[in-house]
């Protein structure tokens, strides 16, 4: 195997593929750190360019822009509080609390090095134990896709800050709005009042970029006078250096159940960063600090959503599988080049399955330097007056909810989003659960439908099948622990 990753070491190291990983890896980073555009979007838009390429340099600028889209959407999440990608939605919890600290630096900084983390530790096991990993996909099914969403709807109670109640109200919210569309079983159109926008329902980054980026910006326009001033402090890189011991185990951690995620195909980088954030907290000594700006509050779920990158690529190349979006397309680009990703891919085209793994180590040095090199740069930002990055984070937010489908129905969807959280925002309402419920709330309904088809209306599927009866026993312990928390705390002080 070693000689295998040295031979793809050194089809990488030549200068014009490396050229091309770096490049990817440049405008990954670009591309993730503008709301709306998300890493399936700048993959989709590369993939005719690489119709003329050889099969190496074309899957490499891909994955360089695979890596560094993920990562780049920390970026945002972190100074302005609008997460570049879904994947960074929970970074921007503690990331932007530490930025208004005047830790903006170090906040970069740990962001970079989880993230490189949760990269190379996913590839290490994307080479060691892929088709072992793959066998464990194969496993899922429709009464595990549903166990593996309550899962991860589970985690509201415990990512919404001082109450769990508020969390669950809004969670609900956003389960009730993501029943509008078309039955994901009959196709029958619901509480769309004829309205043709609405037989998709409401796509959740026009909801994310309002909720996190416009509330954001009209609560600045609203607190101009007494603006919380961020303060750029770039030699805050240097002590993220020294938080690595600190932030390593959660990192590592992450890294792995990422990995894991991504190996399931639908899951993706977003789930993956919430579920990693939330385990983050309930191993933590000190939970009660969670989204008040700390290192593993960052590290947790960077970590977490680029693990998901060696990970989708498992089932990707022992199965044919793609793992997510983005290497749904990586898959169409394998085809494209007269490839067929699956068992025989490693006995056929072994050279190219161990440049694509040494591809992944190299993008991700290349993401890790990058990324603190530019922190000089992208810190820059908080030095843009507010007069005029407040305006400008208006327009990043229109452009990047018309962007994805070309529709102003879009934007209107964004500008009401960011009503409401703005107002959410003021009542002390946590913006994520909303979220977090649009992205698993589709996952679990057509799941629960189509388990009860598979066993004829009886209940049991979900509790006889292994991995589903686990999912679900951790979903209700971690559904139930803040609150059982808050009540032994509140006893202890009745006491």
């Amino acid at each position: 195997m070693l000689s295998h990753l040295f031979y793809g070491l050194a089809k990488v190291l030549r200068p014009d593929i490396f050229l091309l990983l770096l490049l990817g890896v440049w405008g990954g980073i670009a591309i993730g750190s503008l709301p709306g555009l998300t890493a399936t979007m700048g993959v989709a838009l590369l993939l005719p360019v690489t119709f003329g390429m050889e099969p190496e340099a074309g899957m490499l600028l891909l994955l360089g822009i695979y890596i560094g889209a993920i990562y780049g959407g920390s970026v945002s999440a972190i100074l302005l509080r609008t997460p570049g990608t879904p994947a960074a939605a929970a970074t921007a919890m503690d990331g932007f609390e530490m930025a208004k600290r005047g830790e903006a630096g170090k906040a970069l900084g740990i962001s970079t090095t989880a993230s490189f983390i949760g990269g190379i530790v996913s590839t290490l096991m994307l080479i060691t134990i892929s088709p072992i990993l793959a066998k464990i996909a194969l496993k899922f099914s429709a009464p595990e896709y549903f166990a593996l969403a309550i899962f991860g709807l589970s985690i509201i109670s415990s990512i919404s800050g001082k109450s769990p109640l508020k969390g669950i109200i809004v969670g609900v919210f956003g389960l009730l709005v993501s029943t509008i569309g078309m039955d994901p079983m009959t196709s029958y159109p619901r509480f769309t009042f004829g309205n043709v926008n609405l037989l998709n329902g409401f796509s959740f980054i026009p909801v994310m970029i309002g909720l996190f980026g416009l509330a954001q910006a009209l609560y600045n326009v609203e607190e101009s006078e007494q603006a919380v001033k961020i303060q750029q402090k770039v030699e805050g890189v240097l002590s993220a250096l020294s938080e690595i011991k600190r932030i390593l185990g959660t990192a590592v951690r992450s890294a792995v159940m990422g990995t894991f995620i991504g190996i399931i195909p639908g899951a993706g980088a977003d789930i993956a960063a919430f579920v990693s954030y939330n385990e983050a907290k309930r191993w933590s000594k000190h939970p009660e600090k969670f989204g008040t700006g700390i290192p593993e509050g960052i590290a947790a779920p960077e970590a977490g959503n680029n693990g998901v990158t060696g990970g989708a690529m498992i089932p990707l190349l022992t199965l044919g599988i793609p793992g997510d979006a983005v290497t749904a397309i990586l898959l169409g680009a394998l085809m494209i080049q007269g490839l067929q990703p699956g068992p025989l891919l490693f006995k056929e085209h072994g050279e190219l399955v161990y440049t694509i793994f040494s591809g992944l180590l190299v993008g991700n040095v290349l993401m890790l330097i990058s990324g603190l090199l530019g922190i000089r740069l992208f810190i820059k930002v908080l030095s843009v007056p507010k007069n005029i990055l407040t305006p400008l984070i208006f327009v990043l937010c229109i452009v990047g909810s018309y962007a994805m489908n070309n529709s102003f129905f879009d934007v209107g969807v964004m500008l009401a989003s960011g009503v409401i959280g703005y107002i959410f925002m003021k009542l002390d309402f946590p913006a994520s659960p909303i979220i977090l419920a649009l992205i698993l709330g589709p996952m679990a309904e057509s799941n629960l439908r189509r388990s009860l088809i598979m066993s004829g209306g009886n209940y049991s599927i979900f509790f006889t099948r292994p991995i589903s009866a686990f999912l679900l026993t951790l979903a209700l312990i971690t559904f139930i622990t803040p609150f059982l928390k808050d009540f032994i705390k509140r006893k202890n002080l009745g006491n």
